[in-house]
């Protein structure tokens, strides 16, 4: 077995050989920025560990920080909406799984679509808000959006989605670790979802955890994602593995997906098995006739809401804080962009640098922490998940007027 000093030596021949084409001349990166992204990528070949600490050359930046990601996880809400019409436990483990595997093509692939290549969100400042809502149509419920950013060190993104009418709510946190590994970054998304669905008969809970990601695509300067190893849905009387199947270097297909649903009390009752690829379709292979998912049709984007109560953007909620970043981004003024980046960055870095001296700590708005989830503790045991614990963070229900004013 190779050390993790030695698989990392191993490389770097091949590294500097990709730098040596990058260098001649890629087509994906502005020729401005070609010596900060060779610089880039040598500094991730060299980091050992984590490197979320780890500055991205402008251009490969979104436009849009972390704390807005929440929002595809309902960019189809008629499909998050459907859960709660589902009559039986077995249309309702269908209609979770049918709507979670509709997210990932708007969270991994949306950027390659719309910027030509993934991007970097911006890293969130901690206490950094997003507030935003899907409106009602065709009686599909209105469903609001809520994001924190909890932590900085690690980043962890806390969130809730909430169809009141529907009787649905989406409670969950985010946090990610990044290494480099065969040439690729290794993203492993740590934290969980827990869905539940109000029913007459009493609540019913589904948790969800969240897949490995493969960033390729670095050397040229054009990144991807590509999903590995597995996620879980568990709850409502199934078990749920989604085996993510990706494109590797000479085999395979991109994107590729197996979905198995095992009741977890009925012997009787029959696997359901769906396959195909997550950015486009799939269709049921046991369990079910014929199509499965279609994502085809386009997105529907979230609306943005003002925190405050006249409406306005505070301070801290990310379109208004990243403004300028945002706007030098979309122009390509990386002058602009950098500058405000630097900025912002510098005046958090001092705020926790007070809080420090002063003996305090940034007060959380909408989250308490947990250390353990009892809920992910039952059902990860079901599945057998790892780790079989897991630390949550508590909504306080203190949505902002903007958002509940309506109906």
């Amino acid at each position: 077995m190779l050390s993790s000093t030695n698989k990392r030596e191993k490389y770097i021949p091949l590294l500097f050989f990709l730098l040596a084409r990058l260098a001649e001349g890629t087509q994906a990166v502005p020729v401005a920025q070609r010596s900060s992204w060779t610089s880039f990528l040598k500094a991730i070949a060299s980091v050992s560990g984590d490197l979320s600490s780890l500055t991205a050359p402008p251009f490969i930046l979104s436009p849009v920080s972390l704390t807005e990601f929440p929002a595809y996880w309902c960019e189809r809400p008629e499909l998050f909406a459907a859960i709660a019409d589902a009559t039986t436990q077995e249309q309702r483990a269908i209609a979770v799984l049918k709507w979670f595997i509709s997210t990932l093509k708007g969270q991994y692939t949306s950027r390659n679509e719309s910027m030509g290549s993934e991007k970097k969100p911006l890293n969130p400042a901690l206490g950094e808000l997003f507030y935003g809502h899907w409106p009602d149509k065709n009686g599909r419920g209105k469903t609001d959006l809520l994001v924190e950013q909890v932590s900085h060190h690690p980043p962890i993104t806390a969130y809730v989605i909430e169809n009141k009418s529907k009787g649905l709510k989406l409670v969950g946190h985010n946090a990610q670790k990044t290494s480099f590994s065969g040439g690729s970054i290794i993203v492993k998304q740590i934290g969980h979802a827990v869905l539940t669905v109000n029913l007459p008969s009493g609540p019913e809970k589904y948790l969800l955890t969240l897949p490995r990601l493969r960033i390729d695509g670095l050397w040229y300067g054009s990144p991807y994602i590509e999903l590995s190893e597995s996620s879980h849905i568990v709850g409502g009387g199934y078990v749920g593995v989604i085996e993510y199947k990706g494109k590797g270097y000479f085999t395979g297909k991109s994107h590729s997906f197996k979905a198995t649903l095992t009741p977890q009390h009925d012997a009787d009752e029959s696997e359901i098995v769906v396959e195909g690829l997550w950015h486009q379709s799939s269709k049921f292979v046991s369990g079910g006739h014929g199509a499965f998912h279609d994502v085809s049709a386009p997105k529907e984007e979230v609306t943005a809401v003002g925190g405050e109560p006249t409406g306005q953007m505070g301070g801290m909620e990310t379109r208004k804080l990243w403004e300028l970043v945002s706007r030098g981004i979309r122009e390509g003024d990386f002058e602009l962009a950098s500058r405000e980046k630097s900025r912002i960055e510098n005046e958090m870095r001092q705020r926790r640098k007070d809080e420090a001296a002063g003996g305090t700590s940034w007060p959380l708005k909408h989250f308490t922490p947990l250390a353990s989830d009892p809920l992910y503790e039952e059902l990860a045991y079901l599945a057998k998940i790892v780790p079989p614990t897991e630390d949550t963070y508590i909504f306080q229900e203190n949505w902002p007027v903007t958002l509940r004013a309506g109906p």
